[in-house]
């Protein structure tokens, strides 16, 4: 998952923060190391690094922190702040003209960054806010760019605008205006031409289609993946043409941490969406705060609620949540949960936005594999009625028939009995959850 390697290692400074009834300024200097060390591991640029110790280091040591009832929790909260103020502080939208008026959006990115995708995801946020976008497929040398483009346009229900791979991108983005005021389509977002590396001609395109239309905002799209190397690709974008923001991209993947610390920093523009998985629908606004609380393990649950209030029929959640209470949880509801939590981006997504999750990630790994759910539903679907609605029932006998029923072998009904039981427990756990004490703050009880 994202950033666990980061998170863990500043819980662990954290939590002998905690454990100490006072703190010296030789432990906080202390602390400050090992949060050094771990945001240096992280990959987050050095200089950035140097700043924000001695920032958090000199607000530490002061009176009321030192002389305060709760010295540790105070340093954490310093750390927090100085955190959040380092992305940014605040969520930074895209600004729409509005009406009918035409608002271009240029993309710009290296190859392999997921550039022509998140145009499509970014496309479909729009539509679903009631805008007219318009793709245009502007990369006409990368095999297969304008197609995929196509295709991923078809699959949010955003047109493309296209004149295939034998004209120039400059030629295509005028003509493309002038269709988009003619349907009127009110944004236009351009798909340009990628790199394996930075070179001049990519650099003059851009300055050429800058020139040839008004651009109103101009977004590079980065692989957080690559740490300091998509800071490094930000900085010259922004020397070499200028940039209004930054998506960063594969943040459900290995991600150290270090570009999302240092982009802002470095380059001084700010991240406005993070690209949570390969679904269309897998892009996320970027909150500074929310961020913060991810990578120091507070969870985010703004973001669930957000997901849950998207994706899941609230009636269902509230009867699903009365099943649990009255211990009447079956197999069917079991499919529904499994079924609900993929729309939301999958267990293991919706674990790490809870406070205090982040350490039982490995113990619910695989619980919910999204590849096994089909295979689920066939045992599910050949037990009997009575046996969904009552698991407590399927004894080896009743087991063995429903192997058979689906064509699978009998581990395959235990190791799904045994998931079961698991996950009924850790639905029952989850905190806040039921009680309707996360979902409060939102507006809605969450369905787990």
């Amino acid at each position: 998952m994202a950033f666990e390697s980061l998170t863990e290692k500043l819980q662990n400074v954290f939590k002998k923060l905690r454990g100490k009834g006072r703190l010296t300024q030789d432990d906080v200097k202390e602390a400050m190391k090992e949060v050094k060390m771990a945001l240096l591991e992280a990959d987050v640029n050095f200089k950035v690094v140097k700043q924000f110790t001695k920032s958090v280091e000199e607000k530490s040591i002061g009176q009321d922190v030192m002389n305060g009832l709760n010295p540790g929790q105070m340093v954490i909260k310093i750390v927090h702040d100085e955190m959040v103020s380092l992305m940014g502080s605040e969520m930074t939208a895209i600004p729409l003209k509005g009406g009918s008026e035409l608002t271009i959006l240029m993309m710009a990115g290296l190859q392999g960054a997921g550039k022509t995708t998140t145009a499509a995801k970014l496309a479909g946020q729009f539509k679903a806010k009631g805008r007219r976008p318009l793709l245009v497929a502007a990369d006409v040398y990368r095999p297969a760019a304008i197609q995929q483009l196509i295709i991923n346009g078809e699959k949010v229900g955003v047109p493309v605008f296209s004149m295939g791979d034998q004209k120039n991108p400059v030629d295509i983005v005028k003509a493309a205006a002038a269709h988009a005021a003619k349907e009127g389509n009110n944004v236009l977002l351009i798909d340009t031409a990628g790199r394996l590396q930075i070179d001049e001609d990519m650099m003059a395109e851009l300055s050429n289609i800058k020139e040839a239309v008004h651009v109103d905002f101009t977004i590079l799209v980065v692989d957080a993946m690559t740490g300091q190397e998509a800071v490094n690709v930000a900085k010259t974008f922004e020397e070499k043409t200028g940039i209004d923001g930054v998506i960063l991209t594969k943040c459900d993947g290995d991600t150290r941490g270090g570009a999302a610390l240092s982009i802002k920093a470095v380059t001084g523009k700010p991240i406005l969406y993070v690209g949570m998985g390969e679904k269309l629908s897998d892009l996320e606004q970027f909150y500074p705060d929310r961020m913060t609380d991810r990578i120091l393990g507070m969870g985010d649950i703004m973001t669930l609620i957000e997901k849950a209030q998207a994706n899941v029929d609230e009636s269902k959640a509230r009867e699903m949540e009365q099943k649990l209470k009255k211990a009447s949880f079956g197999f069917d509801d079991y499919l529904e949960s499994m079924n609900q939590m993929k729309k939301m981006g999958g267990f293991q997504s919706v674990l790490s936005m809870l406070p205090g999750m982040n350490g039982k990630m490995k113990e619910a790994a695989g619980m919910v594999d999204e590849k096994t759910i089909s295979r689920y539903e066939a045992i599910i679907l050949s037990m009997t009625p009575e046996e969904r609605s009552n698991p407590d029932i399927l004894n080896p006998s009743r087991k063995n028939r429903i192997a058979k029923g689906c064509g699978c072998d009998i581990g395959e009904v235990n190791r799904l009995v045994k998931q079961f039981d698991q996950a009924r427990k850790m639905m029952k756990k989850m905190p806040g959850m039921l009680s309707g004490k996360a979902g409060r703050k939102g507006g809605m009880k969450l369905p787990f």
